[in-house]
């Protein structure tokens, strides 16, 4: 059974950083894209980030430039380092994963299959 286990959310004011992590277990994940997605309260899930094998990175246009993905294949873990940050950027911050070669539709949540529970990143303005 694929777990996604996220940490690292808090409270921060606005311009400073937070790294988020994502520790996967039970799947191959080498092989899996792996992505960031966020919630705001009264808003739908929407993309952040995702890397797929061969380390190609996908950034929704909002972060670009201040948000930064990465993945350590040998600890099964990816991070979300923030930068920046902004008072919009404040949502629950949930880790994906997905067994799938399609490029397209990574910015979809609902092309995903697999999620963690989810960790609070507020930004103070």
């Amino acid at each position: 059974q694929v777990q996604l286990v996220e940490s690292g959310g808090g409270l921060v004011q606005a311009g400073g950083s937070l790294r988020l992590s994502c520790v996967a277990s039970g799947g191959t994940f080498s092989s899996y894209h792996m992505g960031w997605f966020r919630q705001a309260p009264g808003k739908e899930r929407e993309f952040v980030a995702a890397i797929r094998s061969g380390s190609y990175l996908y950034y929704a246009d909002s972060v670009k430039g201040r948000f930064f993905m990465s993945r350590d294949v040998a600890k099964n873990t990816v991070y979300l380092q923030m930068n920046s940050l902004k008072p919009e950027d404040t949502a629950v911050y949930y880790c994906a994963a997905r067994a799938s070669t399609s490029t397209t539709d990574i910015p979809i949540a609902t092309m995903w299959g697999y999620w963690g529970q989810g960790t609070q990143v507020t930004v103070s303005s």
